[in-house]
C-alpha cells in the first residue's frame, strides 16, 4: 500500500476519527470538468476512453489538480465487465448504456473467466500507472459493480428501469437468478484482486439499484452476494478496506452492515443521520451524502448542509468520510465544488 495506511481516509476507514473528515466525490472526474470533456472527444467511444490506459489515468487524476482531495477513485465503469462477458454492451446519447438483455444464467458463463480479465486488463494497467503517478503513500480507490446491480444491468438490457424483470425473476425464477449472482460474485471477486494486485489500496462496491426492494429479498439478492464477494475476496488474501453503498437500503442498512463484512457504508442522499447514528454499531464508519443537487445549488444552503451533516456524525463520535450521497452531475458547477473543499479543508 506504499504508505497509504497513514492516510487520513484510509484511517478514518479503519475507525479512527480526526480533525475533520476526509473527502473525496463520487464521480469526481467526469463531464462536469471542462477538462474531462476535451479528453473525453478524443476517443471513439466510452469503452475506448475506459480501455484506454492514458485518458483514463488523465480522467482519474484531473479533479486532483483542481481540488484537495483526500482520495482517487479508478476512472472505468462497473459495466466493463459485462462487456467483458460479450454482453453487446454499447452507449447511446441519451440512452445510457444498452446490452443484449439476458435470457439465461449459462448465458455470462460463455466466456470464460480467464477470457474476461484478458478483456479488462486496460483497467489494471491504469491502477499500476495511477500508483505511479500519484503521490506517495496517496490513496487509490478501486471499484465494481455489487453483483444485484450489475445483475439489473444484464436482465433488463439497459439502467434506469423500475427493475422489473429482474425482480420477477426473484419470484418466479429465483434459481436462475441466484445463479447470475454466484457467477458475478466469482468474476467480480477475480476483478477486485486484480484491482489490488495492482496497486488499489480501497475497494468500493457500488449497489446503486438496491432501492425499492422488500425486505425479504433484499437479504438474498444484496446481502448474501455482498458478503460472499467480501467473503471472497479476504479468502484470497485481500485486506484493503472495502467500502459497500446500497443505494436506497433504508431500515435494512443495519442489516447490511451487520452481515456483509464491510469495513464502511456508504450513504445515499435519503438516509436520515440521526437513524444511521442509532442503528449502526457505535464508531463503525460512514461515508456520504449531501444531495448532488445542493452542489448545483450552491451558496450558503450547500455549506449549511455540509456542516449539518459532519456535526451529526463528529457528535456521535463516527468516523465519517464526507462524500455525496450518489454522484455528481454533470451540471455541477466547478466553482461549487471548489467552495465546499475549502470550507471542509478549514476545517483543520
Amino acid at each position: 500500500m506504499a504508505g497509504a495506511e497513514n492516510s487520513l481516509f484510509i484511517k478514518t476507514l479503519k475507525g479512527e476519527r480526526s480533525h475533520r473528515p476526509p473527502v473525496w466525490l463520487m464521480r469526481q472526474a467526469g463531464r462536469y470538468l471542462p477538462e474531462y470533456r476535451e479528453i473525453r472527444a478524443t476517443a471513439k467511444d466510452f469503452l475506448d476512453f475506459c480501455y484506454t490506459p492514458s485518458l483514463s489515468v488523465e480522467a482519474t487524476l484531473q479533479p486532483l489538480r483542481r481540488y484537495p482531495f483526500d482520495a482517487a477513485i479508478l476512472f472505468a465503469d462497473i459495466l466493463l465487465v459485462l462487456d467483458a462477458m460479450d454482453r453487446g454492451l454499447r452507449f447511446e446519447a441519451g440512452e445510457g448504456p444498452i446490452l443484449n438483455p439476458l435470457d439465461r444464467a449459462s448465458d455470462l458463463e460463455a466466456v470464460s473467466l480467464s477470457k474476461v480479465m484478458q478483456r479488462v486488463s486496460p483497467v489494471m494497467e491504469t491502477v499500476e500507472r495511477l500508483k505511479a503517478a500519484l503521490p506517495e503513500g496517496f490513496p487509490l480507490i478501486g471499484f465494481a459493480g455489487s453483483p444485484w446491480t450489475v445483475a439489473v444491468y444484464a436482465i433488463e438490457g439497459r439502467g434506469g428501469t423500475d427493475k422489473k424483470n429482474p425482480k420477477l425473476w426473484a419470484y418466479t425464477r429465483p434459481d436462475d437468478l441466484k445463479a447470475v449472482l454466484d457467477y458475478l460474485v466469482v468474476v467480480t471477486t477475480e476483478y477486485l484482486k486484480t484491482q489490488v494486485e495492482a496497486g488499489a489500496d480501497a475497494l468500493m462496491l457500488f449497489d446503486s439499484w438496491a432501492e425499492n426492494l422488500p425486505d425479504h429479498v433484499f437479504d438474498w439478492l444484496v446481502i448474501e452476494p455482498t458478503r460472499k464477494l467480501v467473503d471472497n475476496l479476504r479468502s484470497a488474501g485481500v485486506t484493503v478496506p472495502i467500502i459497500g453503498f446500497p443505494r436506497g437500503a433504508g431500515a435494512k442498512l443495519a442489516d447490511y452492515v451487520a452481515q456483509t463484512g464491510v469495513n464502511a457504508v456508504g450513504l445515499d442522499t435519503g438516509q436520515v443521520p440521526s437513524f444511521v447514528n442509532t442503528s449502526l454499531p457505535k464508531g463503525f464508519p460512514v461515508q456520504g451524502h449531501l444531495d448532488p443537487l445542493s452542489v448545483i445549488a450552491g451558496g450558503k444552503q450547500m455549506l449549511d448542509r455540509a456542516d449539518q451533516i459532519i456535526e451529526a456524525y463528529r457528535a456521535d463520535g463516527r468516523p465519517h468520510v464526507f462524500n455525496l450521497g450518489h454522484g455528481i452531475t454533470p451540471d455541477a458547477k466547478p466553482e461549487h465544488v471548489e467552495t465546499l473543499m475549502k470550507h471542509i479543508q478549514a476545517m483543520g
